[in-house]
């Protein structure tokens, strides 16, 4: 071999192996702005999920206190929404919204509440029937990379 490709030679590598890495890291920065992107969008998605179920189960809840017949047509939103979060969220924020609906359809079948009584009710000592379904969605959402913000179901 001649000695004066030995210099060419090292610099082809030398370029290649340059190329290669300023593939390889741009393909990673690319990657994780993806990935973050995507869990970004995934929190986003929950958070409106969460607050559908929250504006659904406050307006169902409130009929409840003062109607004794629910319509099944208002019933199904709520359901929807219960499952939509089987996709999306964690076991124990399903557990709480599963709770929540049951609550409802049981305060149907409870004696209609007066004003009065509703006051009492929502008296300072109260807790709000969805401030533990609240607490479980912010600690999902406050976790830096929740286990089901991939789109996997709990359990797969």
């Amino acid at each position: 071999m001649n000695t004066a490709y030995l210099p060419a030679f090292a610099a082809l590598a030398g370029s290649a192996i340059g190329g290669l890495t300023s593939f390889a890291s741009a393909w990673l920065t690319q990657h994780h702005q993806d990935r973050v992107k995507r869990l970004s969008g995934e929190k986003t998605r929950r958070q409106k999920l969460y607050k559908q179920f929250i504006d659904e189960a406050s307006k169902l809840y409130a009929d409840a206190l003062v109607r004794s017949e629910a319509e099944v047509a208002s019933l199904v939103g709520i359901y929807a929404l219960t499952s939509q979060m089987r996709v999306f969220s964690s076991p124990a924020v399903i557990e709480e919204a599963e709770a929540i609906v049951r609550m409802i359809i049981e305060t149907y079948f409870e004696p209609n509440k007066t004003f009065p009584e509703l006051r009492m009710a929502m008296g300072p000592r109260q807790v709000s029937p969805l401030r533990i379904f609240s607490e479980k969605c912010r600690e999902e959402l406050a976790r830096p990379h929740s286990p089901f913000a991939s789109g996997s179901a709990p359990g797969e």
